[in-house]
């Protein structure tokens, strides 16, 4: 039989393994430095399903191994989601882990437990057919994504030292590959104003004005954005408005607007501040990109920049090619080759460290965030044969 044809036959016959997998880890809530439990359940899922090595480094990342050759890839699916929300918006307990003939429901089915449970049957498939002996394959299932992307990432090649020669990273593609997406970045700019009396409001200087003119002229800084045609447009959008000052019968005497800049090709950092510093440069204006620092749920607290680098492939680059084939010899259909529109651990492995990266994932993301999620239980089958194809023919 050709490896193709045994990969997805595989793949077939553990179906309901991998949807009941899923199912189990939708059940445990693991929201941002939270995913104690799922983390664990992965660690056993692992275990049971003969990895070679499995372990959970200090920031929580539940780390799987098979192989131990020169070659290095890795999987990557993140393990936290995002909460409920309005229940009222939900035709089902997104926590239940409901399964039918077609679809597996629940808060993270989509982002992106889907990603793992897939990579643990593609591991178990391995673990029969047999690996390369010239590959190891890291299975990563990463925390704090959701908070802080690409933070799990920059612990793992820079303390567990795991440096991969790629990476496919999980998060839902409709089946497709990805090869990109926009970066971002989060920035704060305060304005410094003058409390006076509100019946003379002359003597004060108004922190809400200030801040509300550099509202208006960023709203006229969004159209002027360049673009990219591969990735399109970057934007930037006003996210929050708050202000304060010393009585509701005073001149505001502060106020603070924070800023979701997505970066398209060519944008970076620098860029991006600067365009804010012009916008506000008459104004007593602070400009400054936030970082992020929170403990996981080891204890250990670690932190970084919230600047997200754009990065992309060309779709010539030698592992879009191998994930194309692999498509191709599994499915006998040529895939879309296209990007997220959201952003990925891909901001750390290929925007800073330069690790090339693809995505392949079960799920649509326009059900990430969304209430009613779930995902075709075919899409789960398929990325467990791209998942273990790939790595046997990398």
């Amino acid at each position: 039989m050709e490896l193709s044809a045994l990969i997805n036959e595989k793949a077939l016959q553990y179906r309901d393994y991998t949807a009941k997998n899923l199912s189990e880890l939708v059940k445990l809530k693991s929201l941002s430095t939270k995913e104690e439990s799922v983390s664990n359940k992965i660690k056993e899922m692992m275990l049971e399903a003969g990895f070679d090595e499995v372990f959970i480094d200090g920031l929580g990342n539940v780390i799987g191994r098979i192989g131990n050759g020169k070659k290095k890839i890795a999987i990557d699916g993140h393990i936290d989601t995002v909460d409920i929300g309005n229940m009222e918006n939900w035709h089902f307990d997104p926590l239940g882990g409901k399964i039918d003939k077609q679809f597996v429901y629940g808060r993270g089915t989509v982002d992106q437990k889907g990603g793992p449970a897939a990579f643990i049957t593609a591991g178990k498939i391995l673990k029969e057919i047999g690996v390369p002996k010239d590959v190891t394959i890291y299975f990563v299932g990463s925390v704090m994504e959701e908070d802080c992307d690409g933070l799990c990432w920059k612990y793992i090649i820079e303390e567990d030292k795991i440096v991969p020669d790629c990476v496919i990273i999980t998060e839902p593609t409709n089946m497709n590959i990805y090869r990109g997406h926009r970066g971002r970045m989060e920035i704060n700019v305060s304005f410094h104003g003058i409390s006076a009396h509100g019946s003379a409001p002359e003597r004060g200087k108004n922190a809400i004005y200030m801040a509300s003119h550099a509202c208006l002229e960023i709203e006229k800084l969004n159209e002027r954005l360049q673009k990219d045609e591969f990735l399109g447009k970057g934007t930037v959008a006003l996210s929050e408005f708050v202000s304060s000052s010393p009585s509701l019968c005073a001149v505001s005497d502060f106020a603070k607007i924070h800023l979701d800049r997505r970066l398209t090709w060519g944008e970076d950092k620098e860029l991006a501040v600067n365009q804010v510093n012009e916008v506000v440069k008459d104004l007593d204006a602070k400009v400054e990109v936030l970082n992020y620092k929170e403990k996981g749920f080891t204890g250990l607290e670690y932190g970084m920049e919230k600047y997200y680098p754009t990065w992309k492939l060309n779709e010539s680059h030698e592992v879009v090619q191998k994930g194309i084939s692999t498509y191709e010899s599994l499915f006998n259909d040529k895939p879309i080759v296209d990007k997220w529109t959201f952003s990925t651990n891909g901001v750390v492995i290929n925007g800073i460290y330069k690790i090339p990266v693809i995505g392949f994932g079960p799920g649509n993301e326009v059900l990430a965030h969304a209430p009613d999620e779930k995902v075709p239980i075919e899409h789960l089958v398929k990325a467990s044969a791209f998942y273990a194809y790939f790595c046997s023919i990398y």
